[in-house]
């Protein structure tokens, strides 16, 4: 059984926030997880170089692994992350179970916009981990997210 979330966005909010429904055989459910529950999860932050930026950056954001639980979808063996731009890419279920992966929201205290790699940014703490300094997982920093799927 595949699930999948979908980001909308809402142009009403001066953060440009985003809501993300919950996609389970096609038909959205009820509900699913509002800019605002992101909001409200608990926020880790994540300082480490990216290979699209100069230096050190600060992200702010929800683990991914929060996330996935907050939707109690926590389980699958893969997870398809797809931005607005049409770019997908597979990632096994582990990386957020194994990785501190932030959802970011913002970066250097500015909310991440649409212009600019935003409103979610998944980012991996590339610093921390020196296996992560690798093309496969840099291609897994998927910015300006809008679907999330899981398998």
């Amino acid at each position: 059984m595949a699930a999948a979330l979908l980001m909308s966005p809402v142009l009403a909010s001066p953060s440009q926030a985003q809501d993300i429904y919950y996609e389970l055989d096609g038909g959205v459910v009820s509900g699913g997880l509002y800019a605002d529950a992101i909001m409200e999860l608990p926020v880790h932050e994540l300082f480490t170089n990216t290979a699209v930026t100069e230096g050190v950056q600060h992200f702010e954001g929800p683990l991914m692994r929060d996330v996935l639980g907050e939707l109690r979808r926590e389980e699958g063996e893969l997870v398809i992350l797809g931005a607005l731009n049409g770019y997908e890419i597979e990632v096994p279920m582990e990386d957020f179970h194994r990785f501190d992966v932030v959802l970011a929201h913002s970066m250097n205290g500015e909310r991440l916009s649409p212009r600019d790699k935003g409103p979610y940014w998944i980012v991996y703490p590339r610093d921390q981990h020196q296996e992560l300094q690798d093309i496969r997982y840099d291609t897994r920093w998927v910015w300006q997210l809008n679907r999330i799927e899981i398998r």
